[in-house]
């Protein structure tokens, strides 16, 4: 027989509790109270990785026996980070930077064992380019109130596509995961998205890892 384990998001975003919930995983959310700083002196993979890795480190003692997943998304444009815009002004900021523009998209992302202190991090990249839109396109859709606490002020899945005029790699990452790399990931962990039939099931675990 093989056993359930216990999945904690460690993240607020209601776009990643979204992507897990589209691949059938059972999981619980606890918000992560690390405060991530991009200015840290790292790589933006590195960087990445770390501040997921920090999130899932900061959540993991309120769980003994558990799989921790965390993530870190930002904006890379011409080898400056963009966070999320708290005010529209600084939607506004970020929006106009890369107007017309191509930026890289990067989330890291780690799955922690408190069970057994087994980790593992990584780094997906995904590049984005906007169409050239006018100030008054750019202002009217900062007042829709979608661009703000969005990564680079804006959400694909959302009113911000029809600003992205094409992307290359992961669009789930743009999103905030990147679920395909997240699954390889997690069957390390012992935890499939499929059963032997090919069919979908809920986070099982085999007791070896």
């Amino acid at each position: 027989m093989s056993e359930q384990r216990k999945i904690i998001l460690a993240s607020a975003s209601p776009r990643r509790k979204e992507l897990l919930g589209l691949i059938g995983l059972k999981f619980r959310v606890a918000v992560s109270d690390y405060e991530e700083d991009l200015s840290l002196k790292l790589k933006p993979h590195e960087l990445a990785k770390y501040l997921s890795f920090e999130k899932a480190c900061a959540v993991a003692p309120n769980y003994k026996d558990a799989v921790i997943i965390a993530a870190d998304t930002f904006i890379v444009f011409r080898g400056k980070l963009l966070g999320k815009p708290h005010t529209d002004k600084e939607a506004m900021r970020m929006l106009t930077l890369l107007n017309g523009r191509s930026h890289s998209v990067i989330t890291g992302y780690t799955v922690l064992d408190t069970r057994n202190g087994k980790k593992s991090s990584h780094s997906e990249e995904t590049k984005v380019w906007f169409r050239k839109m006018t100030d008054d396109e750019l202002r009217a859709y900062v007042r829709t109130g979608e661009p703000l606490d969005k990564a680079g002020a804006y959400a694909i899945q959302g009113i911000g596509s029809l600003i992205v005029n094409k992307i290359e790699g992961d669009y789930f990452n743009v999103i905030g995961l990147p679920v395909a790399s997240l699954v390889v990931t997690l069957k390390k962990f012992g935890i499939s998205v499929f059963d032997s039939s090919g069919g979908m099931f809920s986070a099982n675990s085999k007791k070896s890892i």
